[in-house]
């Protein structure tokens, strides 16, 4: 029994190191590579894409309709007669483009100035906010045309009046969007800073301006489009012409001369340009918050 129990043994530690037949056979296990996303669930594509095609069938419904209707050309121009404007005038309506740009990027970077340390203020002294606050509501509500007309009088430069009128509509967002980052600290984090004795301005540059910046940058996003329209409208409103005429001068003349095309191409490079700014701004913010904070991580669907 002993022998045969030692034969059971050895039959049985020889069967387990060898392998079945079944086993030597089985294919190795197969690494399984990453799939890619295919190109219409991408995300970054879908955001291009999208928008460029319902374009592309509007302006091709646009072109369409007024082939079919026959509407007369001063009234409507289509797509291609617009496009052939701007190839026709593309040096004047470049250069008029560049002068409004100029306004206002100026503009801009006045009101973003001035934005940010007048929330920096609010934010320091509740008093300069109850003192003051009210009178930043009080210019944003009022109509820039109705005082575009004293601006332009009391600064002599027309240049400088066009850049102060279209900051007086780019300042407000900044200045509350810019406050309300500040004061939207965790309740938490600012008792801990003060449990560790951290000074107003420690406090201020460590913890709420980083927490401050999305606010921030959603107030640029917007002021940089509201500079746009301070600047043309501005331009409007003071009638400035010559060698130094922007594109709201460009659709006025056009307007005058019965030149509808190319007041539909100075319209469309104004757009064009706000659209610009906005997705420049965007990228700007997603470059500065990626990697640390919520707002610029891509969220997975």
């Amino acid at each position: 029994m002993l022998a045969h129990g030692a034969r059971a043994s050895t039959h049985a530690a020889t069967s387990s190191s060898v392998p079945s037949p079944a086993s030597s056979l089985a294919p190795p296990p197969r690494v399984t590579a990453r799939r890619r996303t295919p190109w219409v669930q991408n995300e970054r594509f879908l955001r291009v894409a999208v928008p460029a095609m319902v374009g592309v069938l509007l302006l091709g419904l646009w072109e369409c309709l007024v082939r079919a209707f026959n509407v007369p050309e001063y009234l409507v121009p289509g797509p291609l007669r617009i496009a052939q404007a701007l190839h026709d005038d593309f040096g004047l309506l470049m250069k008029a483009l560049w002068t409004t740009l100029c306004i206002t990027a100026g503009a801009f970077f006045v009101a973003t100035v001035i934005g940010t340390l007048v929330a920096f203020a609010f934010v320091q002294s509740r008093w300069v906010e109850l003192s003051f606050f009210p009178y930043a509501v009080l210019l944003q509500v009022t109509p820039i045309a109705a005082i575009a007309p004293l601006i332009i009088i009391w600064v002599k430069q027309p240049t400088a009046a066009l850049v102060v009128c279209a900051t007086l509509i780019a300042l407000f967002p900044i200045i509350a969007n810019t406050t309300l980052g500040l004061r939207s600290v965790s309740p938490g984090l600012a008792a801990f800073f003060r449990m560790q004795g951290a000074s107003r301005w420690q406090t201020l540059v460590r913890l709420q301006i980083p927490g401050a910046l999305p606010y921030w940058f959603a107030g640029l996003r917007i002021s940089s489009g509201l500079s746009l329209v301070g600047a043309v409208v501005a331009e409007f409103v003071a009638g400035t012409g010559g060698q130094g005429a922007g594109l709201a001068y460009e659709i006025l003349q056009a307007g005058y001369q019965l030149n509808i095309p190319r007041m539909f191409a100075a319209l469309g490079l104004i757009s064009a340009a706000g659209v610009a700014l906005f997705w420049l701004m965007l990228g700007l913010n997603q470059w500065a918050l990626r990697g640390w904070h919520d707002s610029a991580t891509p969220q997975e669907h």
